[in-house]
């Protein structure tokens, strides 16, 4: 049997998640379906609940009555909260979250942890990176600073531009969860006779940083590049330097020595690279 994949799914409603398991018998899970965003969160936070813990929930309940081989699911770089030791491991402490957003996503590791030991699920979370790309969000900065300026729109630049964010590109994120999904952790019982959790956790990311100022000038030079915007825009005038925003935090930083380890994959695609597929990408979509 072809493993089934679970992608951007409304997964609040459990009798239809019961339903797809019990109708299709996936052997492996793919969940990405989540309310995602720092900001979002800050005025919304109703939505994630309902989302990433109750959809979530309804997710595990699916695979514990329908057992699958391998649950794999987006956790994200923002559970490491303000923590200062970079890189970020997934052996540090997480338990201090700056957000709503991240403290359901280091909500759903804990539950899928629980799962593990108690049904003896293989679970598998990957904690994501600055994701950016081609199709991506309109609400992360890349994706919407490209909007403002077309539009003639000053963007804002949190911490004055003192901020570090290790960007992944969607191509990376989707190799590394391909190859995830081939490995699911090894079952087996501990010296009490029970499930030792079959669980495992994973950094996607690239491990290098970007200052966030050099970040907006590769894509202002890909857009012009791309013909998105003229090579005589004014980008100086419609930048504009504010205070750091409630949610955020000033660095970013992928220790991804374990995924390297394990599934022999590191993301590699630079910001010029990415940048550059993104503004080809937009210009052909919106022009």
């Amino acid at each position: 049997m072809k493993p089934g994949i679970i992608a951007r799914l409304w997964i609040s409603c459990f009798l239809s998640v019961d339903e797809l398991f019990a109708t299709y018998h996936f052997d492996i899970v793919v969940n990405l379906a989540a309310q995602a965003g720092v900001r979002y969160s800050i005025d919304h936070p109703d939505v994630y609940m309902e989302s990433n813990i109750i959809g979530f929930y309804n997710l595990l309940e699916a695979c514990r009555h329908n057992p699958v081989e391998h649950l794999v699911y987006a956790s994200s770089s923002s559970v490491y909260g303000g923590n200062k030791k970079v890189p970020f491991s997934t052996d540090d402490k997480v338990d201090n979250p700056v957000s709503l957003y991240a403290a359901t996503k280091k909500s759903d590791e804990l539950l899928a942890h629980a799962y593990s030991k108690l049904y003896n699920i293989p679970s598998t979370g990957l904690r994501f990176f600055t994701v950016y790309g081609p199709a991506g969000r309109p609400d992360m900065f890349y994706f919407s600073a490209t909007q403002k300026l077309v539009a003639g729109k000053t963007i804002q630049i949190f911490n004055y531009g003192n901020m570090r964010r290790d960007f992944t590109y969607i191509d990376d994120i989707v190799e590394g969860v391909y190859r995830v999904m081939q490995g699911a952790p090894e079952k087996k019982n501990g010296e009490d006779g029970l499930p030792i959790p079959p669980y495992a956790v994973y950094n996607i990311g690239g491990g290098q940083p970007e200052n966030l100022l050099d970040y907006i000038s590769t894509l202002q030079e890909e857009l012009v590049r791309a013909s998105v915007l003229p090579a005589d825009y004014d980008f100086e005038g419609h930048r504009e330097l504010v205070g750091m925003q409630a949610g955020d935090v000033p660095v970013t930083y992928a220790d991804s020595v374990a995924l390297e380890r394990d599934y022999g994959f590191t993301p590699k695609i630079g910001i010029r690279e990415g940048l550059r597929a993104f503004a080809e990408w937009y210009a052909e979509y919106y022009k």
